[in-house]
């Protein structure tokens, strides 16, 4: 029998040893500025303000629907100040009348929900782990994936960075890659494949961006046509279609550019409305988290401290064999489900019991 001491080790809120720590969402990282005024000491200060309100902006618009940015409050530095938590400076560099660094801004959890929420913004909080872009691109009927030129997974691969909710990687198309998958079982949809080579780059889901270019003849201009399904484990498959007109004097290359960037915003749109953060809904579910192990246990806790729906994890039982935990959350038993699997955490009814555990972990009494 465990002793009744440790139960007050099994607060949410504490990390076990050696437990991945989440990545906290309201973190904006790397926000360069570079400003020259009449001094060193006048330009820093002036970069520290330009960089808050740069970096305000950019969690507002991290958190929220491209829909709403242009509502977005635009709060002058004093008024964004009482929601940093901190920041810190790298890169730091001056000159006489110059300061150039990069930034990065922590802002406080509850008070940034409490602004959206008071003036009425839907946002979302959770972040996606990592998908992996396969680009497919027809030229002249063929299906390119691994071929060069591939001028549409280039155009992935020269987007700009951004600290989204939804990560992307592409592959590095070496051999491995080319015996994991190819074009036609990509467009196919050929899950076990794809699920391997998501696996490969740690991503637990592959995004499927197929274009085609085509002439329009009347207008003399190019169109692209993109088709994007995005294949994983809580998410339902669904295909979307999108058509990208070429613009006056846009190059082919500005073209795909331009679809990327929109389909990006796509995909983060698509992500938050399906982890919305509903306050006016909550529930509270009792589950069953098997153990062998203290460590077990530790794990576990650690991760739920990252999933920003479980508003409070309450232990009510604790034996060798198992923890008894009430899950309190805000929204649905989906989305819950959603969010608790982006920290690697399943949720699963088994023997009329909800149980909960790592994805990958050995049943009960195996190792």
């Amino acid at each position: 029998m465990l002793l009744a001491g440790l139960t007050a080790l099994f607060a949410v809120s504490a990390a076990g040893p050696g437990a991945a720590q989440p990545i906290d969402v309201f973190e904006v990282r790397d926000v360069a500025v570079d400003v020259t005024a009449e001094t060193a000491a006048k330009a820093r200060e002036l970069a520290l303000v330009e960089g808050r309100k740069l970096a305000f902006r950019r969690l507002l618009e991290r958190l929220t629907l491209r829909i709403e940015h242009k509502g977005l409050p635009d709060l002058a530095a004093e008024e964004i100040a009482p929601y940093v938590n901190d920041f810190s400076v790298a890169e730091e560099k001056t000159s006489a009348v110059r300061y150039l660094a990069r930034l990065n801004f922590r802002f406080k959890h509850e008070e940034i929900r409490g602004l959206l929420n008071d003036l009425g913004f839907s946002f979302a909080e959770t972040v996606s782990k990592p998908v992996l872009v396969l680009a497919v691109f027809q030229d002249a009927g063929a299906l390119i994936l691994w071929d060069e030129p591939n001028p549409w997974r280039d155009a992935w691969a020269a987007r700009p960075a951004r600290q989204g909710l939804v990560p992307t990687l592409l592959p590095l198309g070496d051999l491995k890659d080319i015996a994991a998958i190819g074009a036609e079982q990509a467009m196919d949809g050929d899950l076990q494949r794809l699920n391997a080579i998501s696996r490969r780059y740690g991503a637990s889901d592959a995004l499927v961006v197929f274009g085609v270019l085509r002439v329009e003849a009347a207008q003399s201009r190019r169109v692209l046509e993109v088709y994007f399904t995005r294949y994983g484990k809580q998410l339902r498959e669904q295909t979307e279609v999108m058509s990208f007109s070429q613009q006056e004097n846009e190059t082919v290359n500005g073209l795909l550019a331009r679809a990327v960037e929109e389909l990006t915003f796509v995909v983060e749109d698509n992500w938050k409305r399906d982890n919305i953060m509903q306050f006016e809904r909550s529930g509270v579910i009792a589950t069953v988290v098997p153990i062998a192990r203290l460590k077990d246990w530790l794990d576990v806790r650690a991760r739920l401290a990252g999933v920003a729906v479980v508003r409070r994890a309450e232990m009510v039982l604790m034996s060798r064999s198992e923890v008894r935990v009430n899950l309190h959350f805000i929204g649905d038993r989906d989305q819950l489900a959603l969010a608790l699997e982006q920290s690697d955490l399943r949720l699963f009814e088994e023997g009329g019991q909800w149980k909960l555990g790592l994805f990958g972990a050995p049943p009960k009494g195996k190792s």
